[in-house]
């Protein structure tokens, strides 16, 4: 189900850009623009500029630029469909969806089913308060060392001993008891019977990225088994996609520097306990692609943590396979290794903070760990570990990255250089020059080039504009580019913004960011008249174009020799 790009371009042009900003970040006007001290890089003078008539913002000392999707989606840490879905809200209307070929998703459904998630957390916190066994409960808490603060923070509860604890809070209302089922906090057996999902346990809610409780971890209080039940799979809740603890992390740190993944709800909460409070839980499962990306658009360093048994070891290496090709500069992936029997939880209390975080900050770079898991594998057989390391190294998209390895693999193998590794051992690199992009960027300063800025600069200089077909025919690298802008510009489009949203996940987009902050040197009284000039001078181009094949042909058509004639005219007039 897909959103509308009707909605999309509406939303865009409906939220001012620096109303936006400047309820999150201060801004102060500077000349036509506004700027500030960038959110997204520390700095002291300000290099944030925010442009209302282009409804676009650009930092120059770290090079962030965007529209209001964009700096939501940086800003508050949030992916492309969720920074949709806030921006809707803030103006008060519904996301609207398109049939697609997936699955349909009932949006209604799913508000619902937020509504009965966040009425359990509710539910949970005030049985922890006020029922008659919150006294064992209590102790359990004191036991682990937790404060009333970090109970609060995560909104830790319980879930009573019982078979219907919430399921009786719904028991006048039916369609509320077939979502709770949905939302897999309720069972039903064969013989149709329902009960609750969570009994007797300590409850931990999952958020998502926007706050909402989308699923709870259930830690057994006793003896019992399982020891942590978790939520199943619902409409709401795919745990392969989320976090535990991501949410909580962001209200204390909106820019984290590093974070680190651990395995349990209760490590999470215990190191937070002892001021560690950057670490999250990947939900019981190996940590996936999808999670992944969340991390490292939460933070530049991620240190994943596991036992340092055989399991713990093979658990990391397949976290090292999900995460190179997902690696991009600026990125870091450790490894950190627990001794055998120890966790987080029980490692911070035996340590303390200072201890375990000097561990974090010891933990091994993943260059190092790569070839030392290698070694180990394969031993002496430099063949094989040499082929396993670039099977692995052609996947990154990092080249520094890359050239790190190949140098120490080169190193490793007695090789002279990582060139030398790539002839010998046949190494395919999957970095590719973009080359809509390198077509557009490869005239700076012609008229190519300056079309195209004052078009995205400025989008209604195409507005109304007559069908260029002589541009559809010249041979000039980047006349794709306009082409396909003036098609976009032709029909009104209220500003740059607007017009970069059509082109996002689309590769000529980072060309045309750039071009939004391209000094083109043409006064706003003249934009009209220089626009002009430039397709003239194309048109002209195509002209020559046309006439140097015509005149290079041997023989020609009646129609040919009638156009070659006009052709001379043309140039020689």
């Amino acid at each position: 189900m897909a959103i509308p790009r009707d909605f999309i371009n509406e939303l865009v042009a409906r939220i001012d850009i620096v109303d936006l900003i400047d309820a999150k970040v201060p801004l102060k006007k500077a000349g036509k623009n506004h700027s500030a001290c960038c959110p997204f890089h520390s700095e002291k003078s300000p290099s944030f500029t925010v442009s209302r008539d282009k409804q676009f913002y650009h930092c120059f000392g770290c090079g962030a630029h965007g529209n209001v999707i964009d700096f939501v989606m940086e800003y508050d840490r949030l992916d492309f469909i969720d920074a949709i879905e806030d921006l809707a809200g803030q103006l008060g209307v519904e996301v609207p969806r398109e049939q697609g070929t997936g699955p349909k998703r009932d949006e209604g459904l799913s508000r619902d089913l937020y509504q009965l998630m966040e009425e359990a957390s509710l539910y949970f916190q005030n049985q922890l308060r006020q029922h008659n066994d919150k006294q064992k409960v209590l102790e359990y808490l004191t036991h682990r060392g937790l404060s009333n603060e970090v109970v609060e923070h995560f909104n830790i509860g319980f879930a009573p001993d019982g078979w219907d604890g919430l399921l009786s809070r719904y028991r006048q209302n039916q369609d509320a008891q077939d979502k709770l089922l949905t939302a897999g906090m309720v069972i039903e057996n064969d013989n149709g019977k329902r009960y609750d999902r969570f009994r007797d346990r300590l409850m931990f809610p999952i958020r998502d990225r926007r706050g909402r409780v989308i699923g709870f971890g259930g830690r057994v209080l006793g003896d019992g088994t399982p020891k942590y039940l978790n939520s199943p799979e619902t409409p709401i809740f795919h745990k392969g996609n989320e976090l535990y603890g991501l949410y909580e992390l962001k209200q204390r740190h909106r820019d984290p520097k590093q974070v680190l993944i651990v395995e349990g709800y209760m490590d999470v909460v215990a190191l937070a306990q002892f001021g560690v409070d950057y670490a999250v839980a990947s939900l019981g499962t190996s940590t996936t692609a999808e999670q992944f990306q969340l991390l490292l658009r939460s933070a530049k360093e991620v240190i994943c943590c596991y036992d340092g048994d055989k399991a713990g070891v093979e658990a990391a290496w397949r976290a090292l396979e999900t995460a190179l090709p997902l690696l991009k500069p600026g990125n870091q992936v450790k490894f950190m290794f627990l001794p055998e029997g120890e966790d987080p939880d029980t490692m911070v209390r035996q340590v303390g903070k200072e201890v375990f975080e000097s561990q974090v900050n010891d933990a091994q770079e993943l260059p190092e760990f790569l070839f030392e898991t290698l070694a180990k594998r394969y031993g002496s057989d430099k063949g094989t570990l040499a082929k396993q390391a670039i099977t692995l190294t052609e996947k990154i998209q990092d080249t520094v990255l890359q050239s790190l390895l190949l140098e120490s693999l080169a190193y490793k193998l007695g090789m002279n250089s990582a060139e030398e590794l790539k002839r010998k051992l046949g190494f395919s690199s999957k970095e590719q020059v973009k080359p809509l992009q390198k077509k557009a960027l490869k005239g700076r300063g012609t008229p190519l080039r300056l079309a195209i800025a004052l078009l995205v600069q400025h989008p209604s200089l195409g507005e109304g504009l007559p069908e260029q077909p002589a541009l559809k025919h010249l041979k000039m690298a980047g006349i794709e580019l306009l082409i396909l802008l003036l098609d976009e510009t032709r029909v009104k489009v209220k500003h740059s913004a607007q017009l970069l949203e059509q082109f996002r996940g689309d590769k000529q987009l980072s060309t045309l960011k750039k071009l939004t902050q391209w000094d083109h040197q043409v006064a706003d009284e003249n934009l009209q008249q220089e626009f002009r000039k430039t397709l003239i001078w194309l048109n002209n181009q195509y002209i020559e174009q046309r006439y140097q094949e015509l005149s290079l042909k041997q023989n020609h058509t009646k129609e040919e020799r009638i156009q070659l004639t006009k052709l001379i005219s043309v140039i020689k007039g």
